[in-house]
Formats: C-alpha cells, structure tokens, sequence
C-alpha cells in the first residue's frame, strides 16, 4: 500500500513539462514513489478527468507515474465535512471546494503523506497530517 497520496496539482504539473512547477513536481512524485508509494484517490481521480480524453489514457498516465488507485475510508467523510464547515463558518470563501478537505481528511484518516503545492489550508484544517510541499523543510 502507498504511503503518501498525492494532489492533483501536483499530478498535472508533473504531466507538463512546459510548466513552472514541473520540476519540483516530477522530482517529488518520483521521490515519494521510490520511497513510500503514491496514491490518488477517486475525488482526485476525478479532478484530473477534465484534463485527460480517455480512461485508457488515465490509465496510461496513473501506470506512468506509478500512482495506485486508493478507497477512500468513510471516516474520512464525516472529518472532510466537519472540517469544510469550520472553514465556512470562519469565513473561508466558497473558493475552497469541499473535495480539498475530503483529500485531506482522506491522508489523515489512512495516515498517508499528503504531496501538495497548496499546503495552508490542509496544514489548517488536518494539522496531523505529514505535508510534502514546497514550503515545507524537507
């Protein structure tokens, strides 16, 4: 089993090599997949659809990039939305869909890594969870 499940921005830069983030993000992925395994999970799964033509292209990408497929637990659900809730009543903006804090909650439910460029709110909302991103000490 994969120990560290990975947002989708990550998983598009890594796709694009004309991107300002494709290093960090390639070097990355490919780090977490040589030493922990990686994952996506049906809410990211879904997320990258609208960039990719075909689920036999998905295919190709996820075998690429070594990401396995990942349930997502149902405790998972109940702390995504307790945390989204917190986040609307603190005044966060409906810019943040609830699917970012179902990700989170996802790494902290399963206790995976979570590989990110977008770190405040999960280091807000899933405290508990292990961060891989850009602001991060390594």
């Amino acid at each position: 089993m994969a120990g560290i499940l990975v947002d989708t921005n990550v998983i598009i830069d890594a796709a694009d090599p004309a991107g300002s983030w494709y290093d960090w993000s390639a070097r990355q992925l490919e780090k977490a997949a040589d030493t922990e395994g990686v994952c996506i999970n049906p809410i990211i799964y879904a997320e990258l659809a609208g960039y990719i033509d075909s689920p036999h292209l998905m295919d190709e990408l996820l075998a690429d990039l070594l990401l396995e497929k990942a349930d997502l637990p149902w405790n998972a659900a109940f702390a995504a939305g307790r945390a989204f809730v917190r986040y609307r009543r603190s005044g966060g903006q409906k810019t943040a869909p609830l699917p970012d804090f179902y990700i989170g909650a996802h790494a902290q439910a399963s206790g995976l890594a979570l590989l990110t460029r977008d770190a405040t709110r999960y280091r807000s909302y899933f405290p508990g969870i292990r961060l891989i991103a850009p602001d991060c000490a390594p």
